[in-house]
């Protein structure tokens, strides 16, 4: 592999841009021998190639405000912009995510079919369930059998 593709799979490993990612002159050639992603990363865990910090300009104003904020302020109705509902998405996809993630474990031991899955799915896309316990009730009240020690596996998926 040469230099340019070892940096490309570089910065897709390390989720970086690929002008940050540097290669230490001594490591250039074990850089070109790296064929696969492995020997990308072992390179990356001995130190040969790495990523150079990120730089945060941040303006003294930025800096005022963010401190202002910790504090509370600036906060207020005034500075509010859209409806309850669109400034709460953050905790609405966090629920969802989590909810799909043990739609997912289920489905991958085989303990609901697929069109078990299917309809949860749905169930959870809609907005049914509030939690994971009560998805996992749901899921139990119509007949799938998850033993105890299962179900709190499942809780902190």
């Amino acid at each position: 592999m040469s230099v340019k593709l070892t940096k490309r799979v570089a910065a897709d490993i390390l989720k970086r841009g690929e002008t940050s990612i540097k290669i230490k002159p001594s490591a250039i050639d074990d850089a070109k021998k790296a064929i696969t992603r492995d020997d990308v990363k072992e390179l990356i865990k001995n130190g040969s190639i790495y990523a150079i910090v990120e730089k945060h300009n941040k303006s003294r104003y930025g800096k005022d405000l963010k401190k202002k904020r910790a504090e509370g302020r600036k906060r207020g109705p005034g500075k509010k912009k859209g409806t309850k509902k669109v400034r709460g998405t953050a905790n609405h996809m966090k629920r969802m995510r989590s909810q799909r993630r043990i739609l997912a474990a289920l489905k991958e031991d085989k303990t609901i079919s697929n069109e078990q899955y299917k309809e949860f799915y749905a169930l959870v896309k809609g907005g049914t369930f509030q939690t994971k316990a009560t998805l996992l009730n749901h899921i139990r009240s119509k007949g799938v059998a998850i033993n105890d020690e299962r179900l709190e596996k499942l809780k902190h998926i």
